[in-house]
C-alpha cells in the first residue's frame, strides 16, 4: 500500500464536507476532474470504495467514514507542524506543550506561565496548556505523547520523575440556607446526605471522593455532572445540590454567588500538585525553563 497523499486526503475531506465533487473542487480552487481523479487514485491505493456515487452528489461509505476520521486527525496535525514550523521561522525559539488537570488550570497555573511568558527573556518562548484528566496526564506522559504535566499528586505517578508545584484545599460548597452553611468546617461524610453536583467522574477528585464514601459505607450520590467549576457553583447557587470544589476557586464566587463554602476537614481534602515528567529524559531548553519557573513560583 502507498504513503497516503495529504494532498489527496484534503480533497477526501472536502468532498465529504460538501457531498459534491463540483462543490468540492470549487472549495479548493482546482478543476473538478482533479479533486477526481486525486481520490479515485486514493480508492485504488486503500483498495476501498470510498464514497457511494448518487444522482445529486455522493455519499461516504463506512470505509470513507473511518477514513474521514483520520483524515482530519492528520490534517489538523500538519496543519499544527506547519504553524509550529512559521513561528520558529519568525523568531519564537521554543514552545512547551503542558498538559493540566482542570484544578491546576482553574487556580494558579495560567497565571504562572504568563508571567514566565512576560519575562524579556522567554519573549520568544510559546506555551500550550491543554486539559486532561490526572490519569491521562501521566498516560500520555508515559507514553511520550507529551513531556511535562501538572495534576494532583493524589494520582499514581508510576516511576516518573515529579517536583513540588502548589497546593489547594477542598471544601463543600451549598446554598446559603443549607444545613450544612453555618458550619465552619466540616468532613466529607457529612456531606453525603445531601445530592452532590460533580465534574469528570474521571477525574483524581471524584475518584478520591467516591473512595472516601464508599470507606464510610456509603456512596455520592450525584444530582447533575457539569463541565466546570462555575456551571457546578451555578447549579448549587440555584439550591440544587452540593458540590465539592477547591476552596480556592470558590471563595472567588462568594460575593457574586452568596454561596458558603466549608472546608473539608479530611486529610485527603489538603492536595499538593505536582509538575511531572519521565524520568531521566532530557527536555528541551524552553521546557526546561518554564519547570524551573514554575517550581521557584510555588514557593513563593
Amino acid at each position: 500500500m502507498k504513503e497516503l497523499d495529504l494532498v489527496s486526503l484534503r480533497y477526501f475531506v472536502a468532498i465529504g464536507d460538501t457531498g459534491n465533487i463540483t462543490r468540492a473542487a470549487a472549495q479548493e480552487h482546482i478543476v473538478a476532474s482533479a479533486v477526481s481523479k486525486r481520490v479515485a487514485q486514493l480508492e485504488s491505493d486503500l483498495g476501498v470504495s470510498l464514497f457511494e456515487r448518487q444522482r445529486r452528489g455522493v455519499r461516504l461509505t463506512p470505509a470513507g467514514e473511518t477514513l474521514m476520521d483520520h483524515a482530519r486527525s492528520m490534517l489538523a496535525t500538519s496543519r499544527s507542524i506547519m504553524n509550529d514550523m512559521t513561528a520558529f521561522a519568525a523568531g519564537v525559539r521554543g514552545k512547551v506543550h503542558l498538559l493540566a488537570s482542570v484544578s491546576a488550570i482553574s487556580e494558579a497555573l495560567p497565571d504562572d506561565v504568563a508571567g514566565f511568558m512576560q519575562m524579556p527573556e522567554h519573549s520568544e518562548i510559546k506555551v500550550d496548556i491543554e486539559e486532561e484528566v490526572s490519569r491521562d496526564i501521566v498516560r500520555r506522559i508515559h507514553e511520550g505523547s507529551a513531556r511535562v504535566g501538572v495534576l494532583w499528586d493524589g494520582t499514581d505517578l508510576g516511576d516518573l520523575q515529579s517536583s513540588t508545584y502548589r497546593t489547594d484545599h477542598l471544601a463543600a460548597v451549598v446554598y446559603p440556607e443549607h444545613p450544612l452553611a453555618k458550619r465552619r468546617r466540616c468532613q466529607f461524610v457529612d456531606t453525603l446526605a445531601w445530592e452532590h453536583v460533580g465534574l469528570d467522574p474521571a477525574s483524581a477528585a471524584n475518584q478520591m471522593q467516591a473512595r472516601a464514601a464508599a470507606m464510610a459505607g456509603k456512596r455520592v450520590q450525584y444530582r447533575a455532572t457539569v463541565s466546570n467549576f462555575e456551571s457546578a457553583l451555578r447549579v448549587v447557587r440555584a439550591n440544587l445540590g452540593i458540590s465539592i470544589i477547591p476552596r480556592e476557586i470558590a471563595e472567588t464566587y462568594v460575593s457574586t454567588f452568596g454561596i458558603r463554602v466549608i472546608p473539608l476537614t479530611d486529610a485527603w481534602a489538603k492536595r499538593r500538585f505536582v509538575i511531572c515528567r519521565r524520568p531521566k529524559e532530557k527536555l528541551p531548553r524552553a521546557a526546561e525553563l518554564l519547570v524551573e519557573y514554575l517550581e521557584t513560583a510555588a514557593k513563593r
